[in-house]
């Protein structure tokens, strides 16, 4: 082995002129916030301005992420109108979250106002009293052995975070101990669930 081999090392110290370690081991920013999209959009749905968001988390720029989001929106992979619906739905029907407190998570997740209201209105007032109603009903079911005073406070603080108005809730409380023969309004009164 001569001086210059043992300098160079063994591979030499330029990159070789062929095959995959002669190509461009950075790849484009571009290709990178595709990467970005398409690994979120497999695991779930995202709004445009999640996908954003994530990709500004990667350092890519604005302007290839907007290209990359505008493309994406072109072909219908990115869809706030439909994602807010989506939430919306799912947030009623299988947790039981208010309109109130749907329209708070749309907002956090990067949905307009405009299309959030939009998506609400799927959800009526008649829609968001009937989950209340069950979400009273299994509270109450669930708090059965206490006294109505403690059952009412744990019903209302349930409720409450899930973006019920204390209104609603004290109405529907009141109905269902009454519906159970559990108290009388005498045992509730002043107690509007707010501490």
């Amino acid at each position: 082995m001569t001086s210059s081999t043992r300098r160079r090392g063994r591979f030499g110290t330029e990159p070789p002129s062929t095959g995959a370690a002669a190509q461009d081991a950075e790849p484009d920013q571009e290709s990178v916030a595709r990467a970005i999209a398409l690994r979120l959009l497999t695991s779930s749905p995202r709004s445009r301005a999640q996908l954003a968001e994530a990709m500004a988390r990667k350092d890519v720029p604005d302007d290839v992420a907007e290209r990359v989001l505008d493309r994406f929106t072109e072909v219908g992979l990115i869809d706030d109108t439909e994602y807010a619906r989506m939430v919306v739905r799912t947030r009623h029907a299988e947790r039981g979250l208010s309109r109130r407190a749907i329209a708070v998570e749309l907002r956090r997740r990067g949905i307009d106002d405009e299309t959030a209201g939009d998506a609400l209105e799927q959800v009526d007032a008649d829609d968001e009293e009937a989950a209340a109603r069950r979400l009273v009903r299994r509270k109450l079911a669930s708090t059965s052995g206490l006294d109505a005073q403690t059952r009412s406070r744990r019903t209302f603080a349930a409720l409450g975070r899930r973006g019920y108005p204390p209104g609603l809730v004290a109405r529907l409380v009141r109905e269902e101990l009454a519906a159970q023969g559990s108290t009388d309004d005498s045992d509730l009164d002043g107690f509007d669930g707010v501490h």
